[in-house]
């Protein structure tokens, strides 16, 4: 494979490319334009994918890649994962490889990546209008739901006051790049304990007021005549982050990549860190709150189905047995923890999942195991080796 030793330019300082605000400099701080790509081979990508591409190229880590463009380092793996797909390429080996071989990257003019001078990533633009600096493009507002609402800006929590206003943010957080109307709101945070049309405005203008970047109160909080957004380019979302390392997991599974699907798999896991949305009210978080715990559950399954088909059978173990205990009535869990005690030579509890599950689905909905736990009990039984060295399966 060639060695990148030497570019400092980048194609994010492209002009005209959206955002692009900054360039990476040399040594004597003077900028380098990108030599232009010769061949066909980057059709059908985003200019942030080929900046994506190109760095990766150059043999920078995620890390370094998150800091060039000023990307969430979590947004870098999703971005990676369509060039992936787009490409037909099977992993990052290939996509280094193919920067070369369409002319992306060139030996000897990538950036370095120790004894060069630390990238400066985009500088955003600040609510004047005017470049910002290195911290001003830390300064975006994170909001977390994915648990009990936090909110941080420029690194440092932020106080968004009582229930009733965190379900507000909530609710715009969970509605990424769309507005979100007065009525919405009063549905999703009071339901039918409205108190009047006139609380939202109150509820906004107070979360203007205490999450404003700069001196502008609408850095954070837009409005149109659909009504009320966050702006995309001040605020970063747990749920978007989570959703991305999805889609890249996703990727490396239709290139059959496993190993990089229970690594993305695990990341997006992470983000979880609590119930989500926990002790806020109203219909919307009560809804959003099942349907993210029901996330979770399929994404912790489909790691524990890669890690059974990669033969890491204890750690599968380990994450199936703790949801299985979270998750008593769910029978996929329980027949892919079966697969996985057959898989180790556990026969005896692997039936003793079967008698468990099927006691509790007796008591508490008065239904039969389903066809999933009776073919994992039947393979079991039978003694099926074929069924065993396909434990993953399901």
């Amino acid at each position: 494979m060639p060695t990148t030793t030497a570019r400092q330019g980048h194609p994010s300082v492209r002009q005209g490319c959206p955002g692009a605000a900054s360039q990476v400099r040399t040594g004597a701080h003077q900028p380098v334009r990108e030599p232009q790509p010769s061949g066909p081979g980057l059709a059908g990508l985003t200019a942030q994918e080929r900046d994506v591409l190109y760095a990766l190229g150059c043999g920078l880590p995620d890390a370094e890649i998150a800091d060039a463009l000023s990307l969430p380092e979590r947004a870098v793996a999703g971005q990676l994962g369509r060039v992936l797909v787009k490409l037909g390429l099977p992993d990052r080996t290939a996509a280094i490889v193919h920067a070369f071989d369409c002319g992306l990257v060139v030996p000897g003019q990538g950036p370095r990546r120790r004894s060069a001078p630390a990238v400066t990533g985009r500088v955003r633009t600040g609510p004047g209008g005017g470049g910002g600096s290195g911290a001003a493009a830390d300064a975006r507002l994170r909001v977390c739901v994915l648990g009990p609402l936090r909110a941080r800006l420029g690194g440092r929590p932020v106080d968004v006051g009582p229930v009733r206003q965190q379900a507000v943010l909530a609710a715009l957080a969970l509605s990424p790049g769309r507005s979100v109307s007065r009525q919405a709101l009063l549905d999703g945070v009071w339901g039918m304990e409205s108190p009047g049309a006139n609380v939202v405005p109150v509820y906004v203008y107070r979360l203007r007021k205490g999450l404003r970047l700069g001196e502008c109160p609408d850095s954070v909080i837009g409005r149109d005549r659909y009504g009320y957004r966050l702006v995309r380019d001040a605020v970063e979302v747990d749920v978007t982050c989570m959703e991305d390392l999805v889609g890249a997991a996703e990727a490396a599974e239709r290139a059959g990549d496993g190993a990089e699907a229970v690594r993305l798999y695990g990341r997006a896991l992470e983000l979880f860190r609590g119930e989500p949305l926990a002790g806020l009210p109203g219909p919307l978080a009560e809804l959003e709150r099942l349907r993210l715990i029901e996330r979770r559950v399929a994404l912790a399954y489909r790691k524990a189905h890669w890690q059974l088909r990669l033969g890491r059978v204890a750690d599968a173990l380990a994450g199936l047995s703790a949801l299985a205990l979270e998750q008593p009535l769910n029978e996929p869990v329980a027949a892919l923890l079966m697969r996985a005690l057959h898989h180790a030579g556990r026969r005896a509890e692997a039936l003793a999942v079967f008698d468990r599950t099927a006691r509790r689905l007796a008591e508490d909905l008065g239904v039969a195991p389903g066809e999933p736990l009776r073919r994992a009990r039947w393979s079991i039984l039978r003694g099926d080796e074929a069924g065993r060295g396909r434990a993953g399966a399901a």
